[in-house]
């Protein structure tokens, strides 16, 4: 059911603007912006795509990925459609390019309360909002998260992080644990080969959505798709380092460096599995918890900052996390079952 949306201004015979994020589409009548789903109907700021959940499926919370928010349970992940960036390797691109291209969108209307229920009923207590760009239904995330706060539940965002202040604010507020792309350390990449549209904007905006989750006490955790040619030099990747670095110390941030392979339009290579592993090598030197994904067989297990046991065991999605011991009343982090020390992991 077509809905009428907040973040939208009225530009007068020439359209509306949509200013959700950095963009700032103007987006003529019957038209969208370059997100595919926020469009313009008679001088109205429209949501055609309004509770569309494009995909509902049962994961491990590594799978977001996050390893240090309730690890070895169970989350309830939705879908949605379109992206406000093009990426041209984009894992999703059937449902994120979709609406753009006038393609038919495959999925479901569901309400806040079908998915609160819905999550209720398999008996999990975490929703990711996820696989295409959340952000862009921005009106329909603070409806859900808003009920599924009021009903016990954690939002998890998994998000590119695109949004201006104002909106990001909002979301963020209701948002407990959340995953955000640094696709790279260049304006001039998030401009063009990304697709972000004018140079620094998107760029700025995301730097400032990460800031803004971290000062807000969102749990963050932060992840690099490294892509031969375009952002896998030394000196981006230690940039990267030096961000999150700069976010703060206890807890660190975790860094999930993500091999890539080939998808969409883009052709080159497969990120070396031994690369990533050297630069987790490298950089872990300055983070305190750097973790690869996409290379089969790799281990990601986290050690206690103060004695060294392992914590938490990782194989692929498989998790072990003997080595934690229950948070001490009032407490919202699990403990190191063998020294007792603080982890940062949440429980």
């Amino acid at each position: 059911m077509e809905r009428e949306g907040r973040f939208f201004t009225d530009e007068g015979e020439t359209g509306v603007r949509c200013v959700l994020c950095s963009r700032r589409c103007k987006i003529p009548d019957g038209g969208f912006g370059a997100c595919g789903v926020r469009g313009n109907r008679n001088r109205r700021g429209v949501l055609p795509f309004h509770g569309m959940i494009t995909a509902l499926a049962l994961d491990p919370i590594e799978k977001k990925p996050l390893f240090h928010f309730r690890p070895g349970t169970d989350i309830l992940s939705l879908g949605f459609a379109g992206c406000n960036l093009g990426c041209p390797f984009c894992q999703n691109w059937r449902i994120s390019r979709g609406p753009s291209s006038g393609a038919s969108v495959p999925g479901e209307r569901m309400t806040p309360a079908d998915i609160v229920s819905a999550t209720l009923d398999r008996g999990v207590r975490t929703i990711a909002y996820t696989y295409s760009e959340p952000l862009v239904h921005a009106e329909f995330l603070l409806d859900c998260m808003s009920l599924a706060r009021r009903r016990g539940l954690a939002n998890v965002l998994v998000s590119n992080g695109c949004a201006e202040t104002g909106v990001a604010g909002e979301i963020l507020s209701l948002t407990d644990a959340a995953n955000i792309d640094l696709k790279c350390f260049s304006p001039e990449t998030y401009a063009g080969a990304l697709g972000g549209g004018s140079l620094g904007g998107v760029f700025e905006t995301v730097l400032a959505f990460i800031r803004l989750a971290r000062a807000k006490g969102v749990h963050l955790e932060i992840t690099t798709l490294v892509v031969p040619g375009m952002n896998d030099s030394v000196a981006e990747l230690d940039a990267c380092a030096d961000f999150i670095a700069s976010l703060g110390t206890w807890p660190g941030v975790p860094w999930h460096l993500s091999a890539y392979h080939p998808c969409y339009q883009w052709k080159a290579p497969p990120t070396d599995p031994d690369f990533l592993l050297r630069v987790r090598e490298r950089v872990g030197k300055r983070l305190g918890f750097v973790y690869t994904g996409n290379i089969s067989g790799a281990k990601n297990d986290t050690s206690c900052v103060d004695c060294g046991a392992i914590l938490v065991r990782r194989l692929g999605y498989g998790t072990d996390a003997g080595g934690l011991a229950e948070p001490r009343d009032g407490e919202l982090f699990f403990r190191c079952a063998k020294c007792g020390g603080e982890t940062g992991i949440v429980a």
